[in-house]
């Protein structure tokens, strides 16, 4: 879940909590006004009532307003603080029974104690309490609506130049040429985040030419001495004064100056084609490379008395001739190199890919690893970049290189 949408959700459940509680409270406070009005309401009204006793001499009649209702009783009781309570008003006009709130007082008249009790509906009130609360949820709905668009839309926008610097980071080769720039925000940090990533853009870059500069000129300057060293083991080999020790130990000594000088041309393959410093690109029939990729490991196939099946359609690409020629000898040695006598060798070629299947071991290759620099199984006697090289060319012209095992069959597959 993105930040905005945790801050979305966060800032919504806080406002629904805070609403909900201000609402319940807003509520009670309304009614308790209220109430209280209706309390003065009534409380005039009885001093009205005992006003005029006192003035007339008499009890007034018994008045049934619209709103109110007033009943006398004669009682013995000779104090009697007022006392308001909610209690039912009856609406006889029509014929209906609603809330009420009532006041219960004493008044004198003659030596004699009257019970009075002043009854008013609360219709009203209820009504405007409903009111209230109406508006108050509109306005609470309103509001998480104006929130919940806020925080969508505006707060999108300014996160905007957050996603902008992560977008240019995911596209960031270090291999380009051109250095990372950043739009500028007028948003304080993400203006230092900006500065930041640049700042180690650049570092990253200055490191890395650096290093492939070190990498350039360490292979160049070894050619030279593994040349020498070569010309020199040639004329001992051919010295007829050698005994046969010294032979072995020469020969022994060759070997592992002509892994080393193809290491070092390996090598310096990799750093060309990840820099992309080959550029030779011409359209190409990849059934005819195929068909002449066989003819030249024919005699290696026949060695092995292998069952060749290919199944080569048409298919024309645009690549580098010689990055092409390394991928088809790279999988097609292995193909042969890691089969069993008498084994099988399926080669497809379709429009969508090209497949390379052959018989071998029953256990599958390790698939996380085996595209790996210096990975090579316990018998293979190469220098554990081919297929490193392969996947390099691959991700050179965007193509999708994969293995996987079916049986005793172990599969090879670029898609294009």
């Amino acid at each position: 879940m993105k930040l905005s949408a945790h801050y979305n959700k966060a800032s919504i459940i806080i406002s629904i909590i805070v609403l909900i509680a201000g609402g319940v409270v807003y509520f009670f406070a309304i009614n308790h006004i209220s109430r209280m009005q209706l309390d003065r309401d009534l409380t005039e009204e009885l001093e009205e009532v005992v006003d005029y006793v006192n003035v007339n001499n008499k009890l007034p009649k018994q008045v049934e307003f619209d709103e109110d209702q007033t009943v006398f009783t004669k009682t013995n009781e000779t104090s009697l603080p007022a006392r308001f309570f909610d209690t039912v008003y009856t609406d006889n006009k029509e014929k209906k029974n609603e809330p009420g709130r009532a006041v219960e007082g004493l008044v004198a008249l003659n030596g004699q104690h009257y019970r009075v009790i002043i009854t008013e509906s609360r219709e009203s009130t209820e009504y405007l309490l409903q009111v209230i609360t109406l508006i108050t949820l509109a306005l609470m709905v309103g509001l998480l609506l104006i929130l919940f668009i806020t925080n969508r839309y505006i707060l999108n926008g300014l996160w905007r130049p957050f996603y902008g610097t992560l977008n240019a980071l995911k596209a960031f080769n270090v291999s380009d040429s051109q250095n990372l720039h950043l739009k500028q925000s007028n948003i304080d940090e993400f203006g230092d985040l900006n500065n930041a990533v640049q700042t180690m853009a650049a570092r990253v870059k200055h490191d890395y030419e650096h290093l492939k500069h070190f990498t350039e000129n360490a292979s160049h300057e070894m050619l030279t001495p593994l040349a020498v060293i070569t010309a020199k083991l040639d004329a001992l080999i051919q010295d007829e004064a050698l005994k046969p020790e010294q032979f072995d130990q020469i020969k022994d000594i060759y070997t592992a100056s002509g892994k080393l000088a193809k290491l070092n041309q390996t090598l310096l393959l990799l750093v060309k084609i990840e820099n992309n410093l080959i550029d030779d690109a011409e359209l190409l029939h990849m059934d005819e490379l195929m068909y002449q990729k066989l003819r030249q490991f024919q005699e290696l196939i026949q060695a092995k008395g292998l069952q060749v099946t290919e199944i080569l359609g048409t298919k024309n690409i645009s690549v580098s001739k010689y990055l092409i020629d390394i991928l088809l000898n790279n999988l097609l040695s292995n193909a042969i190199r890691h089969n069993t006598d008498g084994g099988k060798l399926l080669i497809t070629l379709t429009d969508a890919e090209l497949i390379f299947q052959n018989t071998g071991d029953a256990k599958p290759l390790n698939s996380e690893t085996l595209f790996e620099r210096f990975q090579k199984g316990k018998k293979s006697e190469g220098t554990g970049l081919g297929l490193a090289i392969v996947k390099n060319i691959c991700s050179l012209y965007h193509w999708e290189i994969g293995y996987r095992h079916d049986g005793l069959l172990h599969t090879f597959y670029i898609r294009f």
